[in-house]
């Protein structure tokens, strides 16, 4: 499939030269999807263990229910090599505090 571009408002035919570098510009961004959607998902996360940290101060008492919760939310990413299965994480439940 041809690609074109737009020069002074005429639309033009890529060359191959263009076309070689279009391609490996797209498989570049494909083969780094799964890193994408894992920052996505860290940051998802980080934003749920932010939300207790202050359970975390020396002066605190931590319930074992809130441990369990927060090295669940450390541990999600672990093993994950897909966009499927990185989109498949079931983020744990928050306990009550």
């Amino acid at each position: 499939m041809t690609r074109y571009k737009l020069i002074n408002g005429e639309r033009i035919a890529f060359t191959a030269e263009e076309e070689t570098a279009k391609d490996a510009e797209e498989l570049a961004w494909n083969n780094d999807a799964p890193n994408r959607r894992m920052a996505e998902l860290r940051s998802q996360r980080d934003v749920l263990l932010a939300e207790t940290d202050w359970m975390a101060n020396s002066d605190v008492t931590m319930s074992d229910a809130m441990r369990t919760y927060r090295q669940q939310l450390r541990d999600i990413t672990n093993g994950l090599t897909t966009v499927e299965q990185i989109d498949a994480v079931v983020f744990p439940e928050k306990p009550s505090e």
